[in-house]
């Protein structure tokens, strides 16, 4: 077995999220499916490429987001990529890993999520890219939705969200795009 932590130590390593007010650690342990406060996904096309987005203010990120109340966790996963990808799952899903989030905060984000302790969870599925992100006004605005191969992917995210890019070239390195 490959030693993921050593090979990805800046995935794995603690730290801080500032905009979270959260100490954060990456696992690749499944969390409590109750405590997973948001979802992202590493959604697979059919051409063994990743599905990767860019909002109005230009920042780039996997399709996901926060859990709305008493939302199951697929079905905000299902939500999310419909709403910032416009596409939807076609196969089973899997947790790849998840951050555990100590939330310094004294209330949660939203009253409904879970706190101080919440997971923010990755995932990996086949999807269908069938239309346009119907973007709600309460959510991120989605201006362009690419395919790219994993390697491409992980250098597009990497210049706004490190983190994301590495979870795409660790579900890559895992074999599972």
């Amino acid at each position: 077995m490959r030693a993921w932590e050593q090979e990805f130590a800046e995935l794995f390593a603690p730290r801080f999220i500032d905009y979270a007010s959260a100490d954060v650690q990456f696992s690749l342990e499944a969390p409590p499916p109750e405590l997973v406060s948001r979802i992202h996904l590493v959604a697979r096309t059919g051409e063994g490429s990743v599905i990767v987005c860019v909002n109005d203010l230009g920042w780039r990120f996997l399709p996901g987001g926060t859990r709305e109340p008493g939302e199951e966790l697929a079905a905000g996963l299902d939500r999310e990529i419909r709403e910032e990808a416009g596409a939807r799952r076609i196969g089973p899903w899997s947790v790849v890993g998840a951050f555990r989030a100590q939330i310094r905060a004294p209330e949660p984000y939203r009253p409904h999520m879970p706190h101080p302790v919440a997971y923010w969870a990755y995932a990996v599925a086949d999807v269908l890219l069938d239309g346009l992100p119907t973007n709600p006004p309460d959510g991120e605005q989605v201006t362009e939705v690419l395919v790219l191969p994993p390697a491409d992917a992980a250098d597009f995210l990497a210049v706004h969200d490190p983190i994301h890019a590495d979870v795409v070239r660790l579900t890559a390195a895992m074999g599972l795009i």
